[in-house]
């Protein structure tokens, strides 16, 4: 009988050893390499200078890099303080029940995050095109004072990704929404309707404190999302833009790493950018379990 229990007890093991071992050798051996490059120098694959923790103080004064922590900043702030609230916006809309063809609406708006970033950055390098873009035709028709050739990838590089990332995002974070606003008791609405609650006072107390789980699951989303840019400003500016105005975190670890060939350095860029991305998720957790209690 404990022979039988015994082997029963490996059985499972047995079922996790191919996950396991997948798991080893394509994450925990990549991490424990990565961890080891982030101190030292490298001078293409076969040259290697053990630097200790110089990496990450050059990295502070790197006006490169804080350049690039800037840029993404700026570009989150635009998911989180344009995109979200659009995004609730159209959520808030669609699921009203007398609307009028709102399946068809919900796909139309959701449409666009199917669509790739490569192919989304080509489709708006020549809606930004200075001259003949479909963005400054439109305007210069509207407004005949608007300049024709308003340089939107030349100067405004940020306001272009800003604006691209809502054509492609705002849909799908409405999903989300959507999902939460479609769980709100229609009870509470009705109550607060009975009490004489107006739009914005049942918006306000009824359904924003139940869809805040779910909001703030998207603001980490989003901002997750926002510094792992790389894709879009590197195929519709074909690089960091003019004078750097569209290099993102990842795009300059990508250039260290393999343009310059210093996988130490990049290994350290990318170091940096996890223990950022691992606070914006410590502090979602903190607060979610400050908001339970």
């Amino acid at each position: 009988m404990s022979r039988q229990s015994s082997t029963s007890a490996w059985v499972p093991w047995l079922f996790l050893t191919p996950f396991l071992l997948t798991f080893a050798v394509f994450s925990i051996v990549p991490l424990g390499q990565a961890v080891i490059l982030a101190a030292q120098q490298t001078f293409g694959p076969n040259t290697t200078v053990f630097v200790g923790f110089d990496n990450f103080r050059f990295l502070a004064t790197d006006p490169l890099f804080w350049t690039a922590v800037r840029n993404t900043t700026l570009y989150a702030a635009g998911a989180v303080f344009l995109q979200l609230p659009l995004s609730l916006g159209l959520a808030l809309l669609l699921n009203r029940p007398n609307l009028r063809g709102r399946m068809i609406f919900r796909a139309i708006f959701f449409a666009p995050s199917l669509v790739g970033l490569v192919f989304v950055a080509v489709i708006f390098s020549l809606i930004f095109e200075k001259r003949t873009g479909l963005l400054n035709v439109l305007l210069h028709g509207l407004i005949p004072a608007f300049d024709v050739e308003f340089p939107w990838l030349q100067e405004y590089v940020l306001p272009a990704l800003i604006i691209a990332a809502l054509w492609m995002f705002t849909g799908f974070n409405m999903v989300y929404f959507l999902a939460a606003l479609q769980n709100v008791s229609r009870d509470l609405e009705d109550a607060a309707t009975v009490d004489g609650a107006g739009p914005w006072q049942r918006f306000r107390h009824v359904i924003l404190p139940a869809i805040r789980p779910v909001g703030a699951f998207v603001v980490l989303l989003a901002l997750i999302g926002s510094f792992q840019l790389f894709e879009l400003p590197w195929i519709l500016l074909a690089g960091p833009g003019p004078e750097n105005r569209g290099l993102t975190i990842v795009m300059y670890l990508y250039q260290i790493g393999f343009v310059t060939n210093d996988l130490g350095y990049s290994s350290a860029v990318g170091w940096m950018l996890a223990f950022l991305l691992a606070s914006f998720a410590v502090a979602h957790r903190f607060f979610s379990r400050k908001e339970q209690y």
